[in-house]
């Protein structure tokens, strides 16, 4: 009897231990609207998950669902995690917004992140990086690469994002080559390899001998590649395996700071209701090699940029800038405010076609 109490009281000890240590634990979920494996945006923020786990050790649990579609199944995915114990929930695409906030309402002790939105709420926060702070980077280089003056560019979808991008691209290729033209192809996805390739192999077609995209996959680099004498950027990651042409340099997302800096929030209960919205400068959004198919003189003044950017002593958008319709915006050295950008929905003057709405 003796030796069954003792072994009853240390299988309880145990339990009781490992409670503990299941309690102490902090589990962190993701959200994904793509693969792991599209090689551009899911993939990046994959690393950032990885690199929570590095950081933490056995302190975290991760967990991730991938290909999510932006609506009522991202609603159900959410709040499975909730239920299933999530501390906190990164929901990585802007789609992802309202039903960030309406899973939030029904958990308020777990707390949610949501990138590229808007919308806050006690237990959400949101986040962003300043892409366009590299499209000024990559504009620069294809305005001086350019030989047919016509640079195509698939968009995702006409939210803020992505015409902040349009516009900061073509105000830098403009700059440097007055003679440049911008055609837009919208694909209506995020991930959608086969639609991304048919909207780079359209804009081929059209003239372009630059592509860039705000889409996730490497399609779109594929297409360029077999196409020969067209050059492309890599988008949210390196897509290095294209370089050095067609890919002469790309965006990258880094999340990994933040996620870790966000997670060990939660973890010492510091963690606060916030808008982050970081560029060059934090690291957030970062430049890709850029390849030796770039003169060293193209090279230089988009690295000046850069740096330029990161330092504050440039704003991508600086005027003199009008809206597509003439209409003046931003005055000799003025530059633009972050309500204005974070909102944006019209062309800058010089760009063709229409915002779809």
């Amino acid at each position: 009897m003796k030796l069954t109490n003792l072994l009853t009281s240390a299988a309880v000890a145990l339990g009781l231990a490992a409670g503990a240590a299941m309690a102490d634990t902090t589990k962190v979920g993701f959200v994904y609207v793509g693969p792991v494996g599209d090689g551009g945006w899911t993939y990046e923020h994959d690393q950032g998950r990885k690199a929570v786990e590095a950081e933490f050790g056995d302190q975290v649990e991760t967990v991730y669902v991938e290909n999510v579609a932006e609506g009522p199944d991202a609603e159900r995915v959410m709040t499975q995690m909730a239920l299933e114990g999530a501390d906190l929930i990164f929901t990585t695409s802007f789609g992802y917004m309202d039903p960030t906030i309406n899973v939030a309402k029904k958990f308020p002790n777990v707390k949610f992140e949501h990138a590229t939105g808007y919308k806050r709420a006690d237990n959400v926060s949101t986040y962003s990086a300043r892409f366009y702070e590299g499209r000024a980077v990559q504009g620069t280089i294809a305005g001086h690469m350019t030989e047919s003056n016509i640079i195509g560019y698939i968009g995702s979808y006409p939210i803020p994002e992505v015409i902040r991008g349009i516009n900061s691209a073509y105000l830098h290729a403009k700059k440097v080559n007055p003679d440049v033209q911008f055609k837009i192809v919208w694909a209506f996805t995020w991930f959608d390899p086969a639609k991304e390739a048919d909207a780079a192999k359209v804009l081929i077609e059209q003239g372009a001998d630059v592509i860039l995209q705000h889409t996730d996959s490497t399609a779109p680099q594929a297409a360029a590649q077999a196409a020969g004498n067209v050059i492309t950027f890599g988008q949210a990651s390196d897509m290095s395996e294209y370089a050095p042409k067609p890919r002469v340099s790309s965006i990258i997302d880094d999340w990994a700071p933040y996620y870790i800096a966000r997670t060990r929030a939660v973890m010492d209960g510091t963690w606060e209701s916030a808008d982050t919205w970081d560029g060059i400068g934090a690291g957030m959004v970062g430049i890709g090699e850029i390849s030796d198919a770039v003169p060293a003189d193209v090279k230089a003044a988009a690295l000046a940029i850069k740096d330029a950017q990161a330092d504050g002593s440039y704003h991508a958008f600086t005027g003199p800038i009008n809206k597509q319709d003439g209409s003046a915006w931003l005055a000799e050295g003025e530059t633009a405010d972050d309500g204005t950008l974070a909102g944006m929905n019209f062309y800058v003057e010089g760009i063709e076609g229409d915002i779809p709405q």
